[in-house]
């Protein structure tokens, strides 16, 4: 019987963010930066501020698209 190594049958577990700064959401959108701010501006995509962060909420940001997709 073979013996097995403790940190090998550990699954790592990957998690997701819950908020995205501006470079990432623009990085997920394939957008600039300056798009993004505009979106936010003019389009109302909605921003959390923490301070002088901004961060997007990532299901936030998903139903936002879903809600121009059904406007479209």
């Amino acid at each position: 019987m073979a013996k097995k190594q403790e940190g090998s049958e550990r699954k790592r577990t990957v998690l997701q963010p819950l908020m995205l700064d501006i470079p990432e959401v623009a990085e997920s959108l394939r957008l600039s930066r300056a798009k993004v701010y505009r979106l936010i501006y003019y389009e109302g995509l909605p921003v959390v501020h923490f301070g002088r962060s901004a961060r997007v909420s990532v299901i936030a940001l998903q139903e936002w698209i879903e809600q121009r997709a059904k406007g479209a």
